[in-house]
């Protein structure tokens, strides 16, 4: 696997550099509602489904799934794949009651049709694929 999104391993790191290991390459990190909602637009009329990862840049499984994460969002380009830190946008990670990190949600015309919780690498490439195939029906 790439390391597109290398987890922080210093000691001190600021809030920026933990939260950017999270997202790279061509992962976008949501910082604002209103990012989210610019997403959202531009997946819906480019007819892209999103694969959204909700991470803590302390969670030691979120920052070991990023690479992988980050491989996928490489490799699979009708998909596009956002990160949000449960910690930086707090009132909107809780509007998706999640209870864990890494969760992560299959969106197709803003709907969930999926969604995988926990930083199981096997099923996320399992699910993604899924989305992916789910484009061309």
């Amino acid at each position: 696997m790439g390391n597109c999104c290398p987890p922080s391993s210093k000691e001190g790191d600021d809030k920026q550099s933990t939260t950017s290991s999270l997202a790279s390459g061509k992962v976008t990190l949501i910082e604002t509602v209103e990012k989210w909602e610019e997403k959202l637009s531009e997946a819906n009329k480019n007819g892209k489904m999103i694969v959204l990862n909700f991470s803590a840049s302390w969670c030691s499984p979120c920052r070991a799934i990023a690479p992988i994460f980050c491989d996928l969002a490489a490799k699979h380009d009708s998909l596009m794949f956002l990160t949000v830190d449960v910690d930086e946008l707090t009132e909107f990670s809780t509007s998706w009651e999640i209870k864990a990190t890494p969760t992560f949600f299959f969106l197709k015309d803003g709907q969930q049709v999926d969604r995988l919780v926990g930083a199981n690498e096997e099923e996320l490439i399992k699910k993604t694929e899924a989305a992916e195939l789910m484009l061309t029906l």
